[in-house]
């Protein structure tokens, strides 16, 4: 595995690129605190900030320059936008503007693509095949075709050169990950290591689009036999891990509302049917559309929905669904002590908080919002005292429990533009009921007992042997406790460069007196009638010193 010093030196273009895009839009700081002009010997021509970094935001100028970047960088943000309580909620609205619409591929190479993973030619695949795709955005681009049986289909082809420029763009971001972590001891509570580990792993599995055929087969099945959803069919045989092929969905966008109306849709009814069927997805099947925003939501005659792009899904496990079934009992009670203490018991509460006066600042947020329409609440404020809440104890929150936050607050906005009295919150009440009365079933019962009793069988047979080699290691004088600092790491290696420059300094010196010494004895071999030793010895000391004053004005440090 290649180290972060490895890794700089190989993708030392690009990590220029990055450091120049951070100064042109007013990241200076930042940059700084990295030594990023430092490490990849940047001029003073490349540290100036742009035009763009007087007129805009910051917010609005971080987004431009994840644009500028590139596709990994655009879905960081995508990643950083479903963090809305961890992040302003100025820059989370605005970080789910990000672009990604690029220029498409020539046709040529996508139809090579194409056959090469369907392993034969295009004709023999397809019966029509537009060149001109109708979307283009950086990792892949989308095609309008016909089976050879006649069905009208979408063909999403991944962008030849994409996983390598993805690869690299990953291992960039977790070298300057580790970087913040080290020098800006505040980003600890974003972690940032933990935000790429997240975005690498979803990048990786929306490049195979195989996981987006198992995604679309599995809502399928879920479905089934709920009225008012349609599923696109997928087609496995038209399918590969770069190419997929899917039913083209002739609909309405849930989001054109004058065209709904033309059709007679009963826009209460839609948002019923939606709500439904995102509840069912949460709370039943524990299978959720994590991006279910109004450009991926179709409406069909008769009013059923169709959702598409399956490659960002939600997954909660039994015990996490029985985990937020806890949560939204208590705000439905409005028990906040009974909520203190699930967040408490769930680790999202850090067990040093002081729980009397989170508990009243919690109870104060859910008093001023709980039972207002819609209507009546400032989605804003709402997220900015979220944000202030949970940075102001330390909350730890779940990346599957983001995605589920930012899909159910995605609906709801869904859900108002179409019904502006929509409530989703009390809606869920009766399938959370449903979770709690299950967990107290007869047989959910006798399935737990026998697994606690399998757990303590385990723990007898382990206990002695584990206790053994304790016991042994502690009567060897080989037990140890490990502790580890927080916080210094920025200082020490800030006293660690300056004792490099202060010994650098010092050979400077030492180089000086000693051929200042040797210019006095008057001895050969002479260069330009002096000792050439002493010569030699000054130009040495000269070149160090001018190399050592230009990596300090470098550094922008004096």
């Amino acid at each position: 595995m290649l180290s972060g010093v490895d890794r700089r030196y190989r993708h030392f273009k690009r990590y220029q690129q990055i450091a120049r895009v951070l100064f042109k839009y007013g990241f200076s700081e930042i940059a700084d605190r990295l030594s990023l002009a430092a490490r990849f010997r940047l001029g003073r021509k490349h540290r100036r900030p742009g035009e763009e970094a007087k007129r805009v935001s910051y917010s609005v100028r971080f987004r431009m320059a994840l644009e500028e970047l590139g596709p990994t960088f655009i879905k960081l943000g995508q990643v950083l936008s479903m963090r809305t309580f961890l992040i302003p909620p100025e820059l989370a609205s605005e970080l789910s503007k990000l672009q990604d619409e690029v220029s498409p591929a020539p046709f040529e190479e996508i139809r090579e693509v194409v056959e090469r993973e369907l392993d034969r030619p295009l004709s023999s695949c397809f019966r029509e095949f537009s060149e001109k795709p109708v979307g283009s955005a950086s990792l892949a681009q989308v095609h309008p075709a016909v089976t050879k049986e006649g069905g009208e289909v979408v063909v999403k082809v991944q962008r030849p050169g994409v996983e390598e420029v993805v690869r690299v763009d990953l291992e960039i971001l977790m070298d300057l990950a580790r970087l913040v972590e080290r020098y800006i001891p505040e980003s600890h509570q974003y972690d940032p290591t933990g935000v790429v580990r997240e975005l690498a792993k979803t990048t990786r599995r929306e490049l195979n689009f195989r996981n987006e055929v198992r995604n679309i087969e599995l809502f399928s099945r879920n479905f089934s036999d709920f009225d008012g959803v349609y599923v696109p069919k997928v087609y496995p045989e038209l399918s590969s891990t770069r190419v997929l092929t899917l039913e083209r969905i002739r609909g309405i966008k849930i989001s054109d509302l004058e065209a709904l109306r033309a059709a007679g849709i009963d826009f209460k009814a839609l948002a019923l049917t939606g709500a439904r069927a995102v509840l069912k997805q949460i709370f039943e099947d524990g299978f959720f559309h994590a991006d279910p925003h109004p450009g991926n939501l179709f409406v069909l005659d008769g009013g059923a929905i169709a959702p598409v792009d399956f490659g960002m899904m939600g997954r909660l496990d039994d015990q996490m669904r029985e985990e937020l079934a806890d949560v939204a009992f208590y705000v439905l009670q409005m028990d906040i002590g009974g909520l203190v203490r699930t967040l408490l018991r769930l680790g999202m509460l850090p067990e040093d908080a002081d729980l009397r006066s989170f508990g009243m600042d919690l109870s104060d947020f859910v008093d001023r919002y709980y039972g207002l329409s819609l209507g009546r609440i400032d989605l804003k404020e709402v997220l900015q005292e979220g944000y202030e809440l949970i940075h102001r104890y330390g909350l730890r929150v779940q990346p599957n429990w983001m995605l589920l936050g930012r899909a159910m607050g995605t609906y709801e906005e869904v859900g108002r533009m179409l019904d502006p009295d929509f409530d989703l919150l009390p809606m869920a009440r009766p399938y959370v009921q449903r979770l709690i009365q299950r967990r107290f079933g007869l047989r959910r019962g006798l399935r737990e007992l026998v697994g606690v009793a399998d757990s303590i069988r385990k723990l007898v047979q382990t206990l002695p042997s584990d206790l053994e080699r304790v016991f042994g290691k502690a009567a060897k004088g080989e037990l140890g406790i490990e502790l580890r600092h927080r916080g210094l790491e920025r200082l020490i290696s800030e006293v660690d460069r300056a004792s490099n420059r202060l010994a650098f300094a010092l050979v400077i010196a030492a180089l000086v007196v000693g051929s200042a010494l040797v210019l006095q004895l008057d001895k050969g071999p002479f260069m330009f009638g002096y000792p050439a030793f002493g010569v030699l010895g000054f130009l040495f000391a000269g070149v160090l010193g001018i190399w050592l004053v230009v990596a300090i004005l470098r550094s922008g440090r004096m």
